[in-house]
């Protein structure tokens, strides 16, 4: 069923390539279905994932509905290209819950586009769908090279989203986001290439390059290096964010979602799946460095976002604080952090990406995003304003909301790996709080403003794309077990591997 979910996004690309452009609403109309048929698909494989696994060292056993299935090694996988290049995808607890949170924001993207994008509609759809196959391929490629090219294929259409139909300087914003990501993956390829050689695994595969045997330390630190930056820019990690604001303020509100919601998280996911992994002595050796720059960027994104007077530029610079609390998870390299990292990457998908689509309802009714020019929305959008809080205390980790469980569970890995760097994660956590909070009361309480009195509030559908984000919110804030279970099994697996691996290196 992953080859189905991975490339029916691809299939409905093709087909809507081929209908008439004059019929916009046969296009949406084929893109909205297919993509919501990909959502149903991945919620029932996550339906159908076996919960009762319960993570010994070989990580084998953490991935399900493995397509080839997993046997004894690259012969089970299918052979792709020469030189061991192989093709199989899977999904562990880790990988499974991003597929999803991919698909559901894919298929609400859609939505929110089809009444909003008029111009070249064949173009914008097929290149929507092309983008959830690229980035539904990184999380399921099992195969080093596979996702590499699901990775460049991820880059592509996002180029294309910002640069045609983005807003003023969507030239420039597009270019910058490109230029960055390539030159990241440019190295990253150059590794790839060097670690299949080096290691004398014989393939891409990623099982095959975990049971090599260790690299000596001065070459997991060059190929870690390599494997980091270009993961550290997806992220992005300070100081390689500076793409990020141009990227979001000028991307259409879909492209926005999309960007915050699901791109970022290839980055992190790229680094605790392949770059810690694969180089363990290199990861625990740069423990101090990730620590650093993801303080930094938690800190330094709070501060910006006081800064900003436009509300969409707030959200992208919470998106640098709040990806730098998921690393600070990642690194800390215990079954806490690592869980409550992965957990955080799906909360910030869900918030975020609410936050944007409230936004872009925002500025199409008033098409202004200055925080100035509001005051009072409470009075005259009251749905809008409830649920524009209810995703804000998710934003900032409200207890009884989704984002309060990531938080946790990251601020204590942190804790245990290192105590000043939790403190420091902490407070940057409470200047998030703030900077929304102030923002907040700007834009919906107080004197109600000449361009407030004539807003209208949301109903219909667009209601209908927000509410599952909500149910999600509450529901992952009141039972996180549902998503936090496989995910803990996955995070304590690949704990084992990286400990275990670090001490075979110490002998």
């Amino acid at each position: 069923m992953l080859s189905l979910i991975v490339f029916l996004p691809l299939a409905g690309a093709a087909l809507v390539a081929i209908l008439p452009k004059r019929h916009p609403g046969l296009l949406y109309a084929t893109g909205i279905f297919t993509s919501g048929l990909v959502l149903v698909l991945s919620i029932l494989l996550f339906a159908d994932f076996d919960r009762g696994w319960s993570g010994p060292v070989d990580v084998r056993a953490a991935f399900q509905f493995a397509d080839p299935p997993i046997g004894g090694g690259l012969s089970a996988a299918a052979t792709w290209l020469p030189g061991g290049i192989t093709y199989q995808l899977g999904v562990d607890g880790i990988s499974l819950t991003l597929v999803l949170l991919t698909c559901l924001l894919s298929f609400i993207a859609l939505l929110f586009s089809m009444q909003r994008v008029g111009e070249r509609v064949r173009e914008y759809v097929a290149l929507m769908l092309l983008l959830e196959t690229g980035m539904l391929g990184v999380f399921c490629a099992m195969d080093l090279f596979l996702f590499y090219v699901f990775w460049e294929a991820s880059l592509i259409p996002m180029y294309f989203l910002i640069g045609i139909w983005g807003g003023q300087r969507r030239i420039y914003a597009s270019l910058k986001f490109v230029i960055y990501t390539m030159a990241g993956s440019a190295l990253m390829l150059v590794a790839i290439l060097a670690l299949a050689q080096l290691s004398g695994a014989g393939s891409f595969h990623l099982f095959d390059l975990l049971q090599a045997d260790l690299l000596p330390e001065g070459t997991q630190m060059l190929l870690f290096a390599a494997f980091a930056l270009a993961f550290a820019v997806k992220v992005p990690l300070f100081p390689f964010h500076t793409w990020l604001p141009d990227a979001h303020v000028q991307a259409p509100t879909a492209g926005s979602v999309i960007l915050a919601g699901v791109l970022l998280k290839l980055g992190s996911y790229g680094l605790l799946r392949f770059a810690i992994p694969l180089f363990p002595t290199a990861a625990r050796a740069a423990v101090p460095v990730f620590f650093g720059l993801a303080i930094i960027g938690v800190w330094y994104g709070a501060w910006v976002a006081f800064a900003q007077t436009d509300i969409k530029k707030l959200v992208a610079y919470s998106s640098v604080s709040h990806m730098g609390i998921v690393v600070v998870g990642l690194f800390a390299l215990n079954a806490q952090g690592v869980a409550g990292g992965t957990l955080q990457m799906i909360n910030h998908g869900l918030s975020t990406g609410a936050l944007f689509l409230l936004v872009g309802m925002l500025y199409e009714r008033a098409h202004s995003r200055q925080i100035a020019d509001f005051g009072g929305l409470w009075k005259t959008m009251p749905r809008f304003s409830a649920i524009f809080l209810i995703v804000m205390f998710s934003s900032v980790g409200l207890p009884g909301t989704n984002g309060f469980v990531g938080e946790w569970l990251s601020l204590l890995g942190a804790f245990r790996a290192n105590m000043l760097t939790g403190a420091l994660a902490t407070f940057g956590v409470v200047l998030g709080a703030a900077y929304m909070l102030w923002a907040y009361q700007r834009v919906f309480f107080g004197p109600t403003s000449a361009l407030s009195a004539k807003m209208t509030d949301i109903g219909g559908l667009e209601l209908a794309m927000l509410v599952p984000l909500v149910v999600l919110i509450f529901w992952i804030g009141v039972y996180p077990d549902t998503f936090l279970g496989p995910i803990q099994e996955a995070s304590t697996a690949w704990v084992k591997l990286i400990n275990s691996a670090v001490a075979v290196a110490v002998r």
